[in-house]
């Protein structure tokens, strides 16, 4: 009997072992996730001061629109958890997308080289960008799922591990930026 008490404590222990380890990978490839978002919203943040500034030749007129996009650059840049960033990341791409439009207004932007080179980049980094907010609300959804599944909230709740927060567009979000390339002007 006693071998039978120690089998079954040692095996709990093993389980116990085994979901924290889980765990604790989970939690990890949550924040290997927010991390690749992050690198692709600095690459973006980067770009932008280059895109402005070869539109500002174009457009002197529109600089509402520039000091805009400085703003909203500084508060995606300055944003510290997943809602400030999709609130900030929902500004910026509106603002990216009027950028964009300007092109319309401005015939010899259109066929400007560094802008077609920044709008290919721009067009890269939104990809990249799209991939790593994929990979981070799985890696969300996965822990989320051990999380909250039983026998695993156990041990999750009360050695302080907690969901965590999906990165979401809202329905403007996922409209926007508009960005199209006009190929036959390059």
């Amino acid at each position: 009997m006693t071998y039978l008490v120690a089998a079954l404590i040692i095996a709990l222990l093993v389980w116990g072992i085994w979901i924290f380890n889980r765990l604790v990978r989970e939690r990890n490839l949550v924040r290997e996730g927010w991390s690749g978002i992050d690198v692709q919203l600095r690459r973006r943040a980067d770009l932008i001061p280059a895109l402005v500034e070869t539109v500002k030749a174009y457009a002197a007129h529109e600089r509402t629109l520039f000091e805009d996009i400085a703003a909203i650059r500084s508060a995606s840049m300055a944003a510290s958890n997943v809602r400030a960033q999709e609130n900030a990341e929902r500004a910026l791409e509106g603002a990216l997308g009027r950028l964009i439009a300007l092109k319309e207004a401005y015939p010899n932007l259109k066929a400007d080289q560094n802008f077609l080179k920044l709008q290919e980049q721009l067009a890269e980094i939104e990809d990249h960008l799209q991939m790593a907010r994929r990979y981070y609300n799985g890696s969300v959804r996965n822990l989320n799922i051990m999380i909250q599944s039983f026998p695993n909230v156990l041990i999750a709740r009360p050695l302080g591990f907690k969901e965590a927060e999906f990165f979401e567009a809202d329905d403007a979000g996922r409209a926007t930026p508009n960005v199209t390339f006009d190929r036959a002007a390059s």
